[in-house]
Parts: C-alpha cells; structure tokens; sequence
C-alpha cells in the first residue's frame, strides 16, 4: 500500500485560487477518519484502504479545482471518496456474515466449501479507522458503529442510502450538507434515511471495548486461560445461553452454548498447546491465535478471534465477573481463518510473545 502521494514532501500541497492567495491543502490528516468511512461503506479494510488512497491521490491531482469559498476541504474529500466507494460498490456482491447466509449448522455438520474473501465482512483495526486519543466516552460510543454486526447490517442497504445513513447517523452530518455532497436535495436525503433506518437491521446491543473496565478484562483473562487450556467446561462457562461462534470464509455456524459446547468437545482438541496475543478489531476485544509448529519452541500463526462482549444475564455456573455488578459475557466468537492476509493489517507478530491486553 501506498502510504505518500505522487511527489509528495510534505504535510500538504499548496494551490492558487484564481485572484485569491496561497491555500494549503493539508489531507493526510484526514486519513484515518476516511479511511472509517469508507470501510463502514465497503466492509473490507483492504478495500477502505485503497478507496481513501484514490481518494488523496484525486484531491492532490485535481488540487487546482478546489474552491475553499465553495466546501470546506473536509466535504471535498468526502465527496471523492463517497464516488469512489458508489464506484467499487457498482454491481459488487454484498459482504455479509455467516448468520447472514444461512440458518446454523445442525449436528454433525461439516464446514463446507470456502467463500472468497469478497463474500465476508472484514475485520479492521481500531487505529485505522478511529482516533483513538480523545475521551473515553467518545471513542467507545464510535467503536459501536464499526462493530462486525453493525457494518454487516449496513451492507444490506443499497450504497447511496448506506452513504446516507453513515453520513447522518454515525458522522452526525446535516441534511443540507449530505444533499450538497450527493449533488440531490434535502428532501431526497430525508427520504433516503428514512428507508435507511427501516430496512437496517439493528443489531443487539454489545459492550465496545473499554480496556479500563475490570469485568471485560478479567473475562478476557479467563478466556484467555481456558482457551490455552482447552478447558472447555471454563470456556462454556464465559458464553451468553445464545451465543454464537463462526468461522470465516466457512458458511458454518453454530448458536447456543449446549450447541457450542456439543462442538468443542466433539473437536477433541484441535487448539492443543495454543497461544493467543491480544488486540483490538471492531471495537472488540481480539486475538491472534497461533498453534504449535511441532517441536513445541516455535508457533504458527493460525486465525485471528474477536469476540463480541456484553453485559446482563448469567454466564453458566452463575459467576459475575463485571466491575459493575453485572456479569460480562461472550456472545459471539467469529474465528477468521486467514492469518496471511490479516495479521499483517493488524501487526501482530510472526509468533506469540508475551503481551499484556491493549489499552
């Protein structure tokens, strides 16, 4: 990936107005909160990246069109990058989750045949697409509009009301200014959300990750436990009575913690010996998985976990473990099985190594 612009030595490029003085156009800064546009819009962190770099490299191409008297330099941006996102999107089949494409796997059942990476929403680093420096409150509310379920629901709307809702609902743009960059009127922006808001499927409620809070971290330490132990009565004993656990590119699923524990055992002990080294994806709690490589020294990556959190109900032997009196819970596991492509997008290391959970 390319991470400069075309002749690029600086912050920002400098352009003349016709009669009007030197502007500086300053637009790496805006990366990042692009780049979380973007992926709300196209649910693939590799496809995020590329449309905010075609995004930069127009703006700094077409640097002599831009008008600060017209748009603040900000909605410019946007309006290059949302054409670029309606572009990609034309035609292009919908990422989804497992639970989106069919009903769990019964008893039994095998994985079945792969999907291609382009079928399955992908996981996406907090720091790439959210500025994880302001108030705690404001960086947790923001990390419950990149979780998995919220990103797959917008998949479901077609892309210009999905550009719309993102734009008015997650941004907290105006309609006048979401009308401007569309080239449509208020009216039809109004319209557009109101679609929007009645075919999004709002996903449950989950608790973003707050790496302060001592019932997620010691529901994170448990599991970290168990799971290296493959303690499965432990591991059961930190899920919510419906939780789910998936494996991408597999359609396979399975909901409820008897039908995950019934899994788990029946597996034997695939994950013997594994080590996990924590992260952050999607506003979740995360880790890179990696099994041993056989001569018990050196591991190999292996899939990258993140787990959906939330409070309220039981875990199974009746513990609460949240700081708040509640007990915190796991209620989904989604497994993707491609080191290769996402350890690197999240820089996790070639082999375990001792690390204490991200804050």
């Amino acid at each position: 990936m390319v991470n400069r612009l075309p002749g690029w030595t600086g912050g920002g490029t400098r352009r003349r107005p016709a009669g009007g003085e030197d502007v500086d156009l300053e637009l790496e800064p805006y990366r990042v909160e692009l780049t979380g546009y973007c992926y709300r819009m196209l649910g693939s962190p590799f496809e995020a990246e590329d449309a905010v770099q075609e995004t930069l490299v127009r703006a700094w191409r077409n640097r002599d069109r831009y008008d600060p008297d017209r748009a603040p330099l900000r909605a410019w941006l946007y309006r290059i990058a949302t054409t670029i996102c309606l572009d990609m999107l034309r035609g292009a089949q919908r990422r989804a989750r497992a639970m989106d494409l069919g009903p769990a796997a019964g008893h039994g059942a095998d994985l079945g045949a792969p999907l291609p990476e382009s079928a399955w929403v992908q996981p996406v680093p907090d720091g790439r697409v959210l500025r994880l420096d302001g108030d705690p409150a404001e960086v947790a509310a923001e990390r419950e509009t990149i979780r998995l379920a919220f990103v797959a629901a917008l998949q479901h709307l077609p892309p210009r009301q999905r550009a719309v809702l993102i734009l008015r609902e997650v941004l907290c743009w105006r309609a006048d200014e979401v009308a401007g960059l569309l080239d449509t009127t208020v009216a039809s922006v109004n319209s557009a959300l109101q679609r929007a808001r009645a075919t999004l499927r709002t996903p449950p409620p989950s608790e973003p990750y707050r790496p302060l809070d001592e019932g997620q971290r010691s529901l994170l330490v448990r599991y970290c436990d168990a799971f290296q132990r493959y303690d499965v009565d432990a591991l059961v004993s930190l899920l919510h009575e419906d939780a789910t656990t998936s494996m991408p590119p597999f359609v396979w699923w399975r909901r409820g913690r008897a039908e995950i524990r019934e899994m788990l055992l029946a597996a034997g002990n695939p994950c013997a010996g594994a080590r996990l080294v924590p992260t952050v994806a999607n506003g979740s709690p995360a880790f890179g998985q990696y099994l041993p490589a056989g001569d018990g020294d050196r591991y190999t990556p292996f899939a990258l976990v993140v787990l959906t959190v939330s409070t309220g109900g039981r875990v199974a032997d009746g513990g609460r473990v949240a700081g708040n009196g509640e007990p915190a819970l796991i209620t989904e596991l989604t497994t993707y099985l491609d080191p290769d492509r996402l350890f690197p997008v999240f820089d996790l290391p070639h082999g375990p190594e001792p690390v204490e959970l991200p804050r």
